[in-house]
């Protein structure tokens, strides 16, 4: 490559890459290296004297272990990103915005893995923090990674991107996803479901702090949401994960209140699928998927959050029952429920996770105003900034009674792990609801862009906004490849933690990017509360938290790998 090529790449105004394939290929090899190479710094770190982890020192070396996360989040992200650019280039499809997001995405990603990247604000992680100096680096910064980080995401790039995306449509066709002609009809159905009977009443539900119409609940349960991944012995359509993600992404780009109904069904079906007796299947799973019951999680506690080992709610067997006491609190659309799949230590003698059991638990379906009319069971709303529609609720139980036929499996001590065999699948869903809530602030702020006349001319025509939108439809492809690959590992029936922790790591960072840029190109208007984009602001925020704080869900992908390196 020549000095004038290089410099002209880097200014922006060079061609698109012609060998874009090749290099990005060389590039992911390169950047496989340098996570082997922080793996091997990190694991050094924190092994004991046995060659396992050392939890003390893992803890102590939590920023280190943290970031080689992230890095390892990145490099698996330039892989599934590539890996769509090829599937689109055999078909036929790989389009001019296709490759350009390609490129950008390399660009960009290759540049904060040599340079930094950034876990939250500030928390930086640098090649610097692993003891790798230039030396040790240039393995990793081969031709290919210097070109890519010089020319993939130079200005003139994100200026034809944004270029192509203004001249398209707001209906989120901003680049072949590359999902196939099942996934594409269904996408479209619940697009259309969503700009008719959503997009228009969203921002009034939330401003008002309403819950979501029960008409809305009774047309996606006609739609099949609720029984879309139940299989058809018992009611449901029998479709995989790859189909709950575009459903919980278009559902979610209309209002992540409503993408979100179908997770407590989810939760729920699943649990009762790969833990529950053939009985508790068939009495509990058709009603789910009919959407005539309405399930509801009640894991956490208020002093617990992710250390679940710590759960004190009782559930002590008396008769025929069990009577529980304790409380719960952060419990979606709870109020509503007709059922909680109910976490609770039936043996208080037993350590840690080895004494919770999960109990189906019925309740009368409550109101707002009358939230929980049972005996031995109260609680109230906890007021939120965002996530709303469903509301969240804490809740008291004091003798509450739970037939004993509904204790999940019929053995106890069996809670915590029938739980964990739900997180992959709950942890692709919530990457697929930031995706939503990332395309709905993306065609927020283009919308905004293209009206919005400052100077004479639309806001969209300055780099600085073109910019963002540009970023933001990369990005979002970005960590959409990496969560639908997440999903088809899991129709395909192969474990996938450690690409579903990945994939809502990156997923909740990329959606409160996308809303907090779009907020920006609204200028004050975005502050104002009239503004959807507001509301989407304050949506996009509980992503980095629940279903696993960011933090823990960085420990948790560190911890994985680095059993595999000892």
């Amino acid at each position: 490559m020549t000095a004038a090529a290089l410099e002209a790449d880097a200014a922006g105004t060079g061609p698109l890459l012609d060998d874009l394939l090749a290099i990005t290929g060389e590039a992911v090899e390169a950047a496989e290296r340098y996570r082997s190479l922080v793996a091997e710094r990190v694991a050094a770190q924190v092994g004991g004297a046995d060659g396992r982890i050392d939890t003390a020192r893992l803890e102590q070396e939590q920023f280190r272990a943290h970031g080689f996360a992230w890095i390892a989040t990145y490099v698996e992200a330039l892989r599934e990103l590539r890996g769509w650019a090829v599937r689109l280039d055999d078909e036929g499809k790989l389009g001019e915005i296709e490759r350009l997001i390609l490129q950008a995405g390399f660009g960009e990603y290759l540049g904060q893995l040599a340079g930094g990247v950034a876990m939250t604000q500030g928390e930086i992680v640098r090649p610097a923090h692993f003891g790798l100096d230039e030396a040790a680096m240039a393995s990793v910064l081969t031709p290919a990674v210097r070109r890519l980080i010089a020319a993939g995401d130079a200005p003139g790039v994100r200026a034809q991107i944004g270029t192509l995306i203004a001249e398209g449509t707001t209906t989120g066709d901003f680049g072949d996803p590359g999902l196939d002609e099942t996934y594409t009809m269904i996408a479209q159905q619940f697009r259309r479901f969503a700009d008719e009977k959503v997009v228009p009443f969203a921002h009034d539900w939330h401003l008002k702090d309403e819950l979501i119409p029960m008409s809305v609940i009774e047309e996606m349960a006609e739609l099949g949401v609720f029984g879309l991944t139940i299989p058809e012995d018992f009611g449901g359509l029998g479709l995989g994960k790859t189909s709950m993600c575009v459903v919980s992404e278009e559902l979610s780009r209309g209002y992540i209140g409503v993408g979100s109904l179908g997770t407590r069904s989810e939760i729920a079906a699943e649990l009762i699928l790969l833990g529950g007796t053939d009985a508790q299947k068939t009495r509990w799973l058709p009603k789910i998927a009919s959407g005539e019951i309405l399930p509801t999680a009640v894991f956490t506690e208020p002093n617990t959050g992710s250390d679940l080992a710590s759960l004190k709610t009782r559930a002590r067997l008396d008769g025929d029952v069990y009577k529980v006491t304790g409380n719960k609190t952060w419990i979606t659309h709870a109020a509503r429920a007709d059922v909680m799949t109910l976490l609770a230590r039936t043996n208080p003698d037993a350590p840690g996770y080895k004494g919770l059991s999960m109990l189906l638990a019925e309740k009368p379906r409550g109101t707002e105003g009358d939230p929980f009319p049972a005996e031995g069971m109260s609680g109230g709303e906890i007021p939120v900034l965002g996530y709303r529609g469903m509301k969240e609720y804490e809740i008291g139980f004091d003798g509450f009674e739970v037939p004993k036929e509904n204790l999940l499996g019929g053995s106890e001590g069996n809670g915590f792990k029938q739980l964990m065999q739900t997180f992959e699948s709950a942890r692709i869903q919530t990457a697929a609801r930031a995706l939503g809530v990332a395309q709905n602030a993306l065609e927020l702020g283009l919308a905004y862009a293209r009206e919005r006349i400052q100077f004479g001319k639309p806001i969209g025509a300055f780099p600085r906004v073109y910019g963002k939108l540009a970023w933001m439809a990369t990005e979002i492809m970005i960590a959409r490849q990496l969560t639908y690959a997440s999903a088809r590992a899991k129709d395909e029936g192969r474990r996938c933690d450690l690409e579903a922790g990945m994939a809502k790591l990156l997923a909740a960072r990329v959606a409160w990017g996308a809303a907090d840029n779009a907020l920006q190109i609204h200028g004050g208007n975005g502050f104002a509360m009239e503004y959807p984009i507001s509301r989407v602001l304050c949506d996009a925020r509980i992503l980095n938290i629940f279903e696993g704080a960011g933090e823990i869900q960085a420990q948790v992908i560190a911890r994985r790998l680095l059993d595999g390196a000892n």
